[in-house]
């Protein structure tokens, strides 16, 4: 599919993020969009944003966890703008705590909204697309789908879960013969509005594990899924490292993590433990797509340009390789008929 004016879009998590970010990139594109997420303030920004930029959206307040307001969701956007292209499925709440000092209740909503509002999404997706034979699902997914990290044991579950449901419906889908596409878009640590209203139980302020990207180049990603038929897509080349590493050592990696993801996800500075968070309900006000890494992020994924242009890359590799093989060749009947002509 091609995203333009026409294309009918659904965003979950849009009032942040890379919700957020995916949203002004629909605006750009001038596509019809629905924006999915708990805040109020921060779905109307994201409204005005889609539409300077040429779009056309609805704010609809929903929380994922509860299927009936996503299933409402869905009708109030084909009811406002016609049948659904496209479903993006980002929405997610977090926190940073040992395993051992959370509550059920806690760790039962980090898997009921990140998880689970994932599965009703794409429900309600494909309630709409299946009749019609057409439309494309995306889930964001994450890097810790394939390499859990400790201090966010619901979230690396729910990842982990979100892959596995996914590869589990695209064999269904496959097996139908449906033209519904679906793709997940495994994401890396990136500066978003997470660094600001998550839930954080440690002594310091958290941060983005390792290499930091912009959270416009996660929805570069997923627009570019959307157009295109591709199983997965890899954003950042710590994604596929991480994929490999659990691979190859996972249990090196379990006792690297042990320090440096622990470490590594705090800053020095002291965590305000009054600090109001989105963990139960959103946060008011407006908090944009980033968070406060912005001098420290890549703004550039070589990993995704690659991604982009693979079909180049593999003619111009191939373009090399061949006029490698007639250099090699005409040096080699060069040296065995030298004497013929000498």
């Amino acid at each position: 599919m091609r995203v333009g004016s026409e294309t009918v879009s659904v965003v979950t998590g849009a009032s942040g993020g890379v919700g957020r970010a995916t949203a002004r990139m629909l605006g750009e594109r001038r596509a019809k969009v629905a924006l999915l997420a708990r805040g109020r303030d921060g779905l109307e920004a994201a409204k005005r944003e889609v539409e300077s930029r040429g779009g056309r959206a609805i704010a609809i307040p929903t929380d994922v966890s509860q299927f009936d307001q996503v299933q409402a969701a869905a009708e109030t956007t084909e009811r406002e703008f016609g049948p659904i292209d496209l479903w993006i499925n980002n929405a997610m709440v977090s926190m940073y705590s040992p395993f051992t000092k959370m509550s059920p209740d806690e760790f039962h909503h980090i898997v009921e909204v990140t998880f689970l509002g994932t599965v009703y999404g794409t429900q309600c997706a494909l309630r709409s697309m299946i009749p019609r034979d057409r439309g494309k699902i995306i889930q964001v997914g994450s890097a810790l789908a394939f390499r859990s990290i400790p201090l966010q044991s619901a979230y690396c579950a729910s990842k982990h879960a979100i892959q596995g449901f996914t590869e589990s419906l695209r064999t269904e889908l496959i097996h139908q013969k449906s033209n519904v596409g679906i793709s997940l878009v495994n994401m890396p640590a990136l500066n978003t509005t997470q660094f600001i209203w998550t839930k954080n139980k440690m002594p310091h302020k958290a941060r983005p594990t390792g290499t930091i990207f912009q959270p416009e180049v996660a929805a570069e990603a997923i627009l570019f899924a959307a157009e295109h038929d591709r199983r997965e897509v890899m954003v950042g080349y710590t994604t596929v490292e991480a994929t490999l590493g659990e691979k190859v050592a996972p249990g090196l990696l379990d006792h690297y993590l042990a320090k440096a993801a622990w470490e590594g996800s705090m800053l020095p500075e002291p965590a305000d433990p009054d600090m109001p968070d989105n963990f139960w309900k959103p946060l008011s006000g407006d908090h944009g797509a980033h968070g406060p890494f912005d001098g420290i992020s890549r703004r550039f994924s070589l990993q995704l340009w690659a991604t982009e242009n693979r079909s180049k890359m593999l003619g111009g590799m191939l373009v090399a390789l061949i006029g490698l093989s007639a250099v090699s060749l005409r040096k080699n009947l060069s040296l065995r008929y030298r004497g013929l002509f000498s």
